[in-house]
C-alpha cells in the first residue's frame, strides 16, 4: 500500500512539474511576442534618426546630424506651429461641446435627449477619412450646400482652412469628451448639488460651482486623449488641409515619406521620433491623472437620484439649438455622402432625386481594386480581430491573473503603443521589412497589415478585456490550482468561460477599429493588399467622389450592422 501511494504521489508530482513547465513556456512565448511586437517596428526609426543614407544600405556611420538638420529648420518648426494650433483648436472645441451636451443631456430636462444623446455618439463609430469626405462633399467650396449658399447670395466659408480641420476634427473627437463627463454625470453623487440648493445657491451656481468641477478627472482625461488623437490624426488634415498646403505632423511624415520623390530618411526618423516622445509625455499624464481619481470619488453605499436642472421657457430653444448642431454638423454630412454614393454628381442647381443611379457601387463591386479592398478590409476586420482578440486577452490574463515575473513588464508593453501613431507604425514596420531580408515575404500582404493593426491597437483590446479580468475573484484561480489544475487549465476551463461577454465585446470593437484603419496601411499596401481607407485616398486624390462615397457607405453598412448585432447579444456592451 505504501509503495502504491508513493508511486501515485511521485507520478502527481511528476504531472505537476510538466504543467509548471507548460505554463512558464505559454507565458514566455506571449512574453517575447509582446516584446517582438512592439520592438519590430521601433529599433529602425531610432536607427534610422543616427544615420545619414538608408538603413538598409550598406557602409553606415553614426551621426546627430539629422538631429540637428531637424532643430534648425524652419520648415520643421512651422508644422510643428501648425500641428500646436490644430490640436489645441480641436480640443479646446471638442470638449467645449462634449462638456456642454453632457450637461445638456444629462443633467436637463432638454427635450428629445434620448435621441439627441444617440446621435451625438455616431461620429465616434464613424471613421474620421468618411467624416472628411461628407463635410468635403457637403460643405467643400464645391459642395452642395456651399454652392446653394452661394447662389442665394448668402456668406459661405472656406473649409480648407486650419479653421475648418479644426471644427471638423472637433466633432470627430466631441463623442470621447461627451461620453467620459455623462459617464461620471450620471455617477456622481448629488448629494453635494442638493446640498448647495439647500444653501441657497441658484441652479447655475451649482452647475458651474459643483458639478462641472465634480467631473474634472473626466475633463481632463478627454482632454489628454483628444491631444493624443490629433497630432497621430492624419485623414481630417489631408483632405481638408492638401488645397492650401497646411501641413501638420502627421501629413508630414506621409508626403515625406510616400508624395516626396526622393525619401529624407533621417530627417523622417528625427521627426517621428520627435511625435511618439511627446505622445509618450501625454501618455504619463494620463496614467497620473488615473492615479489620483480617489480624490475625486463621491459615490459611496447610499446615492440618491440626481435633480434634474429644469430649463423652464428655455427647454424648447435649447433643444431646437442642439438639434439644428446635430442635423447640420453630424447628419447632413453624412446624408450628403450617401447621396453621393447614388448619383452620378450632387449639386444643388439640379435634383439629385431625379439623378439616382447604382453604377457608383457597380464599379465598387466589379472594379477589381474596389472589391479587393472590401474583401481584404473584412478579412483583416474577421480574422485579424479574431487573432488580435486571442492573443490581447492572454496577454491581459498573464499581466493580471499569473505569477509570471515578467507580467509587469508585459502590461507596460502592452500599453505603450498609445504613444505610436499609425503614421509612424507604418513606417516603422515598412523599414523593418527593408532591413531584415528574412522577413521581406510579409511585404505587400494582408499579414503584415493584420500584424502592424494588432500592435497599433493593442492598448486598446487590452484594456477593453482588462477590467472584466480584474472584476472576477482570483479565489476561483486558487481554489482551482489548489484542486491541482495548471494556470493553463484555469484560463481554459474558469476564466474564459467567464470572459465571453467580454471577449466578444472586445472583438466586435477590434472589427470596426480594423476595418476603419487606413493610416497603418498607407505604407504597407500594395496592388492586391489595399484596404477600404487607401483605396479612397487614391480615388479622392484622383477627383472620383461618387466611387468615394460608394466605399464609404459600404463601410457604414457594414459598421451599422456589427452594432446592430452587438446590441442583440445579451451582456455585449462596446466600450473602450
Amino acid at each position: 500500500m505504501t509503495t502504491l501511494a508513493q508511486t501515485k504521489k511521485e507520478a502527481t508530482r511528476g504531472v505537476n512539474v510538466y504543467s509548471r513547465l507548460g505554463d512558464r513556456a505559454v507565458q514566455w512565448v506571449v512574453t517575447v511576442l509582446v516584446a517582438l511586437l512592439v520592438l519590430f517596428p521601433t529599433w529602425p526609426i531610432i536607427y534610422q534618426s543616427f544615420l545619414r543614407q538608408p538603413l538598409y544600405e550598406a557602409g553606415q556611420a553614426l551621426s546627430l546630424n539629422n538631429y540637428f538638420r531637424v532643430v534648425t529648420n524652419p520648415g520643421i518648426w512651422s508644422i510643428i506651429g501648425n500641428t500646436a494650433i490644430f490640436m489645441l483648436g480641436s480640443t479646446l472645441v471638442a470638449s467645449l461641446m462634449g462638456i456642454l451636451l453632457a450637461v445638456l443631456l444629462t443633467r436637463t430636462d432638454i427635450p428629445g435627449r434620448g435621441l439627441i444623446s444617440w446621435l451625438v455618439t455616431v461620429p465616434y463609430y464613424v471613421s474620421a477619412l468618411i467624416l472628411a469626405f461628407a463635410w468635403a462633399v457637403m460643405y467643400g467650396p464645391q459642395g452642395f450646400i456651399t454652392v446653394g449658399a452661394r447662389s442665394l447670395g448668402l456668406p459661405v466659408w472656406n473649409l480648407y482652412s486650419m479653421g475648418g480641420m479644426i471644427f471638423v476634427s472637433a466633432l470627430y473627437f466631441m463623442p470621447l469628451t461627451y461620453l467620459y463627463c455623462s459617464s461620471s454625470l450620471r455617477l456622481a453623487d448629488p448629494q453635494l448639488e442638493n446640498a448647495a440648493r439647500i444653501g441657497g445657491a441658484k441652479p447655475l451656481q451649482v452647475l458651474m460651482l459643483i458639478t462641472i468641477p465634480l467631473i474634472r478627472p473626466a475633463i481632463l482625461y478627454s482632454v489628454l486623449l483628444t491631444l493624443v488623437a490629433g497630432i497621430e490624426l492624419l485623414s481630417i488634415p489631408l483632405v481638408l488641409g492638401e488645397k492650401n498646403r497646411i501641413d501638420v505632423l502627421s501629413t508630414f511624415l506621409y508626403r515625406t515619406a510616400i508624395q516626396s520623390g526622393e525619401t529624407d530618411y533621417g530627417m523622417l526618423a528625427v521627426v517621428a521620433l520627435l511625435i511618439v516622445a511627446f505622445v509618450t509625455l501625454l501618455v504619463m499624464l494620463q496614467n497620473r491623472l488615473t492615479r489620483q481619481e480617489r480624490r475625486f470619488v463621491t459615490v459611496g453605499g447610499k446615492v440618491s437620484r440626481a435633480r434634474q436642472l429644469s430649463l423652464g421657457g428655455l427647454r424648447w430653444p435649447a433643444a431646437i439649438l442642439v438639434g439644428l448642431f446635430v442635423v447640420l454638423t453630424i447628419l447632413v454630412p453624412l446624408a450628403g455622402i450617401i447621396l453621393q454614393a447614388f448619383t452620378p454628381f450632387l449639386s444643388p442647381l439640379v435634383n439629385p432625386f431625379t439623378l439616382l443611379t447604382l453604377s457608383n457601387f457597380q464599379q465598387a463591386f466589379e472594379f477589381e481594386t474596389y472589391r479587393l479592398a472590401i474583401v481584404n478590409s473584412l478579412f483583416i476586420a474577421t480574422i485579424g480581430g479574431l487573432i488580435a482578440t486571442f492573443f490581447m486577452a492572454m496577454c491581459a490574463l498573464l499581466a493580471y491573473r499569473s505569477a509570471f515575473p515578467l507580467r509587469g513588464l508585459v502590461k507596460y508593453l502592452a500599453l505603450y503603443p498609445r504613444a505610436f501613431p499609425g503614421t509612424v507604425i507604418g513606417i516603422g514596420f515598412l523599414w523593418a521589412l527593408l532591413s531584415i531580408p528574412a522577413a521581406g515575404w510579409l511585404r505587400n500582404t494582408v499579414w503584415i497589415l493584420i500584424i502592424a493593426y494588432c500592435m497599433r491597437y493593442l492598448p486598446l483590446g487590452f484594456s477593453s478585456v482588462s477590467p472584466s479580468i480584474l472584476q472576477i475573484s482570483d479565489e476561483l484561480d486558487r481554489a482551482a490550482r489548489v484542486s491541482g489544475a495548471s494556470w493553463r487549465e484555469v484560463i481554459r476551463h474558469i476564466l474564459l468561460p467567464l470572459l465571453r461577454p467580454a471577449l466578444i465585446a472586445t472583438y466586435l470593437l477590434l472589427f470596426i477599429t480594423f476595418l476603419k484603419e487606413y493610416s497603418v496601411a498607407l505604407f504597407l499596401f500594395a496592388r492586391g493588399s489595399q484596404v477600404i481607407g487607401t483605396t479612397m485616398l487614391e480615388v479622392w486624390a484622383q477627383g472620383g467622389p461618387g466611387p468615394v462615397a460608394a466605399l464609404a457607405v459600404v463601410q457604414l453598412i457594414i459598421i451599422a450592422i456589427v452594432m446592430w448585432l452587438s446590441s442583440r447579444i445579451p451582456n455585449v456592451k462596446l466600450r473602450e
